[in-house]
C-alpha cells in the first residue's frame, strides 16, 4: 500500500493556516515527518487519521499493483478498519491490566471469539515485549512500556496504515531504543508515518523523510541522499559566545551548541568560510537545519 496526499490544506477558525497545499506520496515502510512544534505535523496526522476534515485536497490509500484504493476523506469507516493510530497523548485506565484492556480493545475491533482474542492479545503482548507484565496494572508501567502498549493497541487488526505522533518524547535512552526497534519491525509490513521533532529518531529508522514548517513541506527526500547532497558544504568552528552575532551576519549558521564552555557552530557554505573552519561530514540534523534556515530567510 501507499498513501497519496494531494494539495491538502487546513485553516482553523482562529486564522491559523496549519496546512498549505501539502502533497506527498508515502510508500510502505517507515516515513519520517520532521518539524518543530507548531509546524503542522499533528494537524496532518489527525487529518490522515480521519479525526478532522481538511478544507481542500485529497488523501488516498492505494494498492500500487492494482491502483485500487480508499478515499481517506470520504470513506472514513473503511480507513479505520485498516488504521493503527498512536497519538502523542493517549489515556489509559491505570487500574486495568494490559491483558484485560487489550482484550477489551480487541472486542471493539470486532473480534468476538474469546479464543481468537486470547491468541491475538498474547501475540501482540509478546511482540511488544510486555507479555511478562501482562497482568500488571497499567498505572505502574513506565513511559516506554505505556508507549509499547499503545503500539499493541494500534496493531490490532493488522493495519496497513500506522500513524505514530511524537512517540519517543520523554522516554529514557534504553526505552527509546526498544521502542524504535519495535517500530522498525512494524514498518516491514505497513505504511508507518513517524511524526516527530527528534531528528535522530528519523535518521535511525526512515527510508524517506519530509520536513514541514508553518504548514508547508520544505523538503522530501531519501535521508542518505539528502545528507550526501550536503557533503563538502558543512563547516565547523569553535568560537566564544560573544563572537556569534558577527559570525551569523557573515555566514549561514545553521546550528550552534555548547561544548566545554565554547560555542560550536556549523555553517552551510559551498566554499570554505575561512581558515578557522573545518570541513565535517554532514548528518540529517544538518539537512533539517539547512532546510529550516532556507525557509526562515525566504
Amino acid at each position: 500500500m501507499a498513501l497519496q496526499i494531494h494539495n491538502l490544506s487546513k485553516r482553523y477558525p482562529n486564522g491559523v493556516h496549519a496546512l498549505k497545499g501539502i502533497s506527498l506520496t508515502i510508500p510502505r515502510g517507515m516515513f519520517g515527518l520532521l518539524g518543530p512544534n507548531g509546524a503542522g505535523k499533528s494537524t496532518l496526522m489527525r487529518t490522515i487519521a480521519t479525526l478532522q476534515e481538511p478544507d481542500e485536497g485529497s488523501i488516498r490509500l492505494v494498492d500500487p499493483s492494482t491502483g485500487d484504493g480508499i478515499d481517506v476523506v470520504r470513506e472514513k469507516d473503511r480507513v479505520r478498519q485498516t488504521l493503527g493510530y498512536l497519538p502523542q497523548e493517549f489515556g489509559l485506565y491505570p487500574h486495568a491490566t494490559a491483558e484485560r484492556l487489550l482484550d477489551h480493545f480487541a472486542v471493539l475491533k470486532g473480534v468476538t471469539s474469546r479464543r481468537a482474542r486470547r491468541e491475538i492479545v498474547d501475540a501482540l503482548l509478546r511482540r511488544t515485549n510486555l507479555f511478562e507484565v501482562r497482568r500488571h496494572k497499567l498505572g505502574g508501567y513506565s513511559g516506554g512500556m505505556r508507549q509499547r502498549f499503545g503500539v499493541a493497541v494500534a496493531l490490532l487488526g493488522n493495519p496497513t496504515l500506522i500513524i505514530v505522533d511524537e512517540p519517543t518524547a520523554g522516554l529514557d535512552p534504553a526505552e527509546r531504543v526498544r521502542f524504535l526497534n519495535l517500530l522498525s519491525d512494524v514498518g516491514e509490513h505497513a505504511v508507518v508515518i513517524l511524526s516527530t521533532h527528534i531528528v535522530d529518531d528519523v535518521a535511525e529508522l526512515c527510508g524517506r523523510v519530509a520536513i514541514i514548517d508553518r504548514g508547508e513541506i520544505l523538503l522530501e527526500a531519501d535521508p542518505l541522499r539528502a545528507i550526501a547532497a550536503l557533503r563538502g558544504r558543512i563547516w565547523r568552528r569553535e568560537i566564544a559566545k560573544s563572537e556569534l552575532p558577527d559570525l551569523a551576519r557573515a555566514h549561514t549558521v545553521i546550528s550552534t551548541r555548547l561544548l566545554a564552555g565554547r560555542t560550536v557552530v556549523r555553517v552551510h557554505s559551498d566554499t570554505s568560510p575561512g581558515l578557522a573552519f573545518d570541513a565535517v561530514e554532514p548528518n540529517l540534523e544538518d539537512v533539517y537545519f539547512s532546510a529550516m534556515r532556507r525557509d526562515a530567510i525566504q
